[in-house]
């Protein structure tokens, strides 16, 4: 079992395509210090962890010589199972959480339950295939791969919106706030599992 009190992981993910280092605490302050290569990625990391206030410490290298999605997917990975390493067996946390987030013209809604159970629900569209030199594609993609590896169902939904960096960023700020309620500790539960099952591991 993981300490509540000590929940940090690191992970390190070396492929042909990339070399990633991941490190989190999750009841951080939301500090960060994030290198990927890719600009705009970084953004949205910093905001992840800023607003989730997961400390992150991630250094990513990866063949962006051909473009930036094995550097994004392979980072989601990573966090994912730095996030599902760090959690343990899931003891004590809230495990449910939604939020609706505005900034400016844009509405994005983000629920999810950290339930070891992988799935991604994803209603998002954008006007632009880029943001930048940013594949706007590659937002659903680190979600896929970080929902996937932290073992966390989550649905995010655009419910309008007309600046696709507001869409974006949206999308990292409302699963950054929701993951951060869902992983809290419940004092009035911290030493049981939040299932009937006895376990959120599968």
């Amino acid at each position: 079992m993981t300490s509540v009190s000590i929940r940090t992981a690191k992970i390190e993910r070396s492929t042909k395509e990339t070399s990633i280092a991941v490190s989190v605490n999750l009841d951080g302050t939301g500090t960060f210090n994030i290198s990927t290569g890719v600009g705009f990625f970084d953004h949205m990391l910093e905001q992840l962890s800023r607003h989730s206030l997961i400390d992150m410490d991630i250094k990513a290298k990866g063949d962006l010589h051909i473009d930036d999605h094995h550097t994004v997917e392979d980072t989601g990975i990573a966090i994912g199972q730095a996030v599902a390493k760090a959690l343990g067996d899931r003891r004590g946390i809230n495990r449910y959480a939604s939020l609706d987030l505005a900034m400016d013209e844009t509405l994005t809604r983000a629920a999810l339950d950290v339930s070891g159970r992988p799935f991604l629900v994803w209603q998002v569209e954008f006007s632009a295939a880029k943001i930048g030199t940013f594949d706007t594609e590659l937002v659903r993609e680190f979600f896929q791969a970080l929902a996937q590896n932290a073992g966390i169902t989550l649905h995010v939904s655009n419910l309008y919106g007309a600046n696709n960096h507001h869409i974006a960023e949206t999308c990292f700020k409302a699963v950054a706030r929701t993951l951060r309620c869902a992983i809290e500790t419940d004092p009035r539960q911290k030493d049981a599992i939040p299932s009937t099952k006895g376990t959120l591991n599968g």
